[in-house]
């Protein structure tokens, strides 16, 4: 048996001793060397463009500009050029690209091109797009190709809502008590340590890109759109990447790389340096939440409204598209009598922002917690009791109307009580009068957190080899998670009965393999396990027939056992994989089976959801966190003195590689939470230029975690298993900042809790956010028309 084992990683001793080869370490032979001419303003009009002085520089190559490239390309909308045309919109903004014989080279022709701008005083609020006055981030945004149904306009790319129930009804009665929070939060870069780099080919008509991404068949088709070519003239692969955190699940430098190979008609290579990553990573989104709900006299949560304001920077990019998780992550964990939300994807002068781990999750979770803490000051109850009453259980209504299966909150709760007694802290001494023995105030808080599997299709074809192992080819890609070399083995070898070492995993390439929506968002091992699964199925379905011919038996009276097909009853009249694998070879030719995998499909309330480009809650996946701090009162530090987990996980295929996953994320949820920051300035320009100006989390500042898996919740995907490492992050910010609130007794309604804000919120010196830009009233809120929102609802007016 593989499944529920912890096999090894196989790319471990490799990775640590620096044999594995990502695409930042590819430089064949003649490679020509790219770089980019970005803008160093955030706003502004391109009055002349002259590439000529570039151009005369020896060694120079080729140099192109957004004549040579007029495609659009998004998710939802096609808003994006790969060159700024007649607009600049943010700060690093592309321009032109050139290739040159050495980097050094194209780097100075980028300074020989000449470029002269008008220059627009950038927007870089949120507050000021949405001004009635606001200069327009995209003019001719009606004329942009309009690929999915939504609402935008003006300096809204995308607008999303959920509306279930008599919401009006339910706060105009007398008996209940109305809460409102405001909450603003903070962009977080991915930091992964292999920046965004290319290398790219043209040969016999056909673009060859190997690039470190997570999406090689969005890559395919960002290239095709951009520079108008047939998406079957675009290969892609890709190696080992070397970390990617949702930064790199869109297309990035591939297009540059593969117009200026088709321009020379020779290998293009680019790269980011860390800086361009530091100015323009598609970070986490900052955003800004207004909640308010109303609560019965039983503590019951009888209705809802919130308004999502998300940054997308100048362009939509993944934006539109992640508008959907406020539905299931800010809705996601309690029961909620009626609903109205809308979130908006707000245009700015600032760099294009994307997905990161648990992407909106961290900041709905964080705000949900924090007002959940609120309205139990309100009401007069305690926290852990208004949880237990209000979590969603079997039977419950979500948000979007959709009925969930399975106990799995309260239960998961119960561990968490088991596990806290298990694991007491160590750090710290005694608590007297919430203070630690050293002075320092003393905080705690147990929070719940909610996220899904975004399953999405996937195809797989499994070959059986002559030694009796298996190849599997896919287009899933290794990001240093560990599912395509621990998860995807596992289930493999479970499924047709070999070892895990038999399985031999292919990079991605869109050549061979069949189309994959990419990894992340949980869904390597569902989706990925999933056609690998239904690949296996047919490889034993055939290689039963060949047995059967083998051992002149009947099919139905054969099974698999040890590695080998043998007759049920007559264990000693059997063959081995390998025999079946060479007489199938031999006889009827190879063995190979193909398989796909997709979304089940879900039944929710009709007419509940506008503008969302994810339709249901596939797979819900839920934890606990916990968590015990000290914050010192003169400085505004924070210690983790203590953190816990329970996490669902469906079935653990691999639990010490859940458990890795599960420590990694809240290391980077504690970054998000507590250290790291970026501020823009007035200009429209990120302040943290590398790792220098941006502080992540160090060995100092991790703490063990301790872990529970929880088993047996409702999963279809393979094997009963969930995804695991995407929602390790989710609660982290929830958890943090609801044990700050407790330990200062302040409200915490931003993040990140660096000391000078904590220190600040001690003192009384930090101030609430301003969001009365944010109007309490959803419907002044939406840009769609409340009444037929409504109406399509099924609301009675």
């Amino acid at each position: 048996m593989s499944v529920g084992h912890n096999t090894s990683r196989r790319d471990g001793p490799d990775k640590v001793t620096g044999r594995t080869r990502f695409t930042i370490d590819s430089f064949p032979p003649r490679v020509l060397h790219a770089a980019l001419r970005r803008s160093d303003i955030a706003a502004g009009r391109i009055i002349r463009l002259d590439t000529t002085r570039a151009r005369a520089l020896d060694g120079v190559r080729a140099v192109v500009t957004a004549d040579d490239a007029p495609g659009f390309e998004g998710i939802g909308i096609r808003d994006r050029q790969l060159f700024a045309g007649e607009l600049i919109r943010y700060v690093g903004e592309p321009m032109a690209a050139v290739a040159a014989d050495t980097v050094e080279i194209a780097q100075l022709a980028c300074t020989l091109i000449d470029v002269e701008i008008e220059e627009y005083e950038p927007i870089v609020r949120m507050q000021d797009a949405l001004a009635d006055d606001a200069r327009l981030i995209h003019p001719d945004w009606e004329l942009y190709d309009q690929t999915t149904p939504g609402t935008r306009g003006r300096n809204v790319a995308w607008e999303a809502t959920v509306v279930r129930g008599n919401t009006d009804a339910a706060f105009a009665r007398q008996d209940v008590t109305v809460v409102e929070s405001s909450f603003d939060t903070g962009r977080q870069n991915q930091a992964y340590f292999e920046p965004r780099v290319c290398v790219a080919s043209f040969e016999d008509g056909r673009y060859t890109v190997q690039t470190s991404t997570q999406v090689p068949w969005t890559v395919r088709s960002v290239i095709a759109e951009l520079l108008d070519v047939p998406e079957s003239s675009v290969r892609v692969t890709v190696p080992a990447v070397g970390g990617a955190f949702g930064g790199k699940f869109e297309a990035a430098l591939e297009a540059f790389a593969a117009l200026l190979a088709q321009r020379t008609r020779r290998t293009v290579r680019i790269a980011n340096s860390r800086q361009e990553e530091m100015l323009t990573a598609p970070a986490r989104d900052n955003a800004e939440i207004k909640i308010r709900s109303a609560i019965d006299p039983d503590g019951r949560i009888v209705a809802r409204e919130a308004t999502v304001m998300m940054d997308a920077g100048a362009y939509s990019g993944e934006q539109g598209f992640l508008t959907a998780m406020t539905a299931y992550t800010l809705g996601g964990v309690y029961e909620l009598g009626a609903v109205r939300f809308v979130t908006q994807a707000v245009y700015t002068n600032t760099p294009p922002t994307g997905a990161f781990r648990s992407c909106c999750g961290t900041y709905n979770s964080f705000a949900l917690e924090l007002h959940t803490r609120e309205i139990c000051a309100a009401v007069g109850m305690d926290q852990s009791e208004f949880v237990r009453l209000n979590a969603i259980r079997d039977g419950s209504l979500n948000a979007i109307g959709q009925r969930m299966d399975g106990d799995i909150i309260i239960p998961m709760l119960d561990r968490m009580d088991t596990l806290r007694t298990q694991t007491p802290r160590t750090l710290g001494g005694s608590v007297v009068d919430g203070k630690l023995e050293d002075g320092r105030l003393y905080g705690s808080a147990t929070v719940v957190g909610a996220w899904f599997v975004f399953v999405g299709p996937s195809a797989c074809t499994v070959n059986l080899n002559p030694d009796g192992g298996v190849t599997v080819v896919t287009s899933g890609v290794e990001i240093g998670s560990g599912s395509m070399m621990q998860s995807i083995p596992q289930i493999v070898a479970e499924t047709l009965g070999i070892s895990t070492e038999a399985v031999t995993i292919r990079a991605a390439d869109t050549d061979s393999a069949g189309y994959d929506v990419g990894v992340g968002g949980g869904r390597t091992t569902v989706s990925l396990g999933g056609a690998s699964t239904a690949a296996c199925e047919e490889v034993r379905k055939k290689m039963v027939l060949v047995a059967a011919d083998l051992l002149e038996a009947a099919p139905d009276d054969l099974e698999f056992a040890n590695g080998a097909i043998h007759v049920a009853g007559i264990p000693q009249i059997s063959a081995s994989i390998r025999e079946i694998a060479r007489h199938a070879q031999n006889h009827t030719g190879p063995i190979s089976g193909s398989g796909s995998f997709n979304r089940q499909g879900t039944e929710r309330l009709p007419g509940c959801l506008a503008g969302h480009m994810v339709d249901g809650i596939e797979m819900p996946i839920y934890t606990i966190h916990d968590c015990e701090i000290a914050v010192d009162p003169d400085t505004g530090h924070i210690e983790v003195l203590s953190y816990r987990t329970v996490q669902d996980v469906g079935r653990a295929i691999n639990p010490r590689a859940i458990g890795g996953q599960i420590q990694g994320g809240i290391v980077q949820g504690l970054g998000y939470a507590i250290h790291e920051e970026i501020t823009i300035d007035r200009g429209g320009r990120i302040e943290q230029t590398g790792f220098e100006t941006y502080r992540l989390p160090g060995a100092a500042d991790v703490v063990p975690v301790a872990i529970d898996l929880f088993e047996g919740a409702p999963s279809y995907g393979p094997l009963g298993s969930k995804g695991a490492g995407e929602i390790p992050t989710v609660a982290v910010a929830a958890a943090i900042g609801t044990a700050v609130s407790t330990a200062t007794g302040k409200r915490v309604q931003s993040i990140p809790l660096t000391p000078p804000r904590v220190w600040s919120l001690i003192n009384d010196i930090e101030t609430s956010p301003s969001l009365d830009w944010i109007s309490s009233s959803w419907r002044e809120n939406v840009m769609a028309e409340p009444h037929t929102l409504e109406r399509d609802a099924g609301v009675r007016q």
